[in-house]
């Protein structure tokens, strides 16, 4: 059985009682925190760390079409690499374009357990 991880959950928020912040201890939801995190936040947007994050929200500003979901999936596939390749490794990555919407999938292998997970994300304007 996997040790417990020991992280805040993801957005910020005080446990019931009100005395502390609440505590994520479920490994997989950690991780999907993470990547979520690593999607929505846009690079320059951390002080400390200005090359951290894919910026997909702003390609939804784009001209949407066949060339911006291919920079999405490049932009995503290098972010988590970047971020988070001590935990994850991302076999795919897919982006669906419709409307003012990015339909992104992430197909990512855990390591700590070497399972293979997906997560989908719409990103809307």
């Amino acid at each position: 059985m996997a040790a417990p991880i020991r992280a805040l959950h993801y957005p910020l928020q005080e446990d019931p009682g009100g005395q502390r912040l609440r505590r994520e201890s479920d490994y997989e939801s950690y991780v999907v925190q993470l990547i979520k995190q690593v999607l929505l936040t846009s690079p320059g947007e951390r002080v400390h760390r200005p090359e951290f994050g894919a910026g997909v929200r702003q390609l939804v500003f784009r001209a949407l079409g066949p060339a911006t979901a291919t920079m999405a999936e490049t932009l995503v596939y290098k972010a988590l690499n970047d971020s988070l390749s001590a935990l994850i490794r991302v076999d795919e990555v897919s982006v669906q374009i419709s409307d003012a919407r990015l339909d992104i999938t992430v197909t990512y292998t855990l390591y700590a357990r070497m399972e293979q997970r997906h997560l989908n994300l719409e990103v809307v304007v």
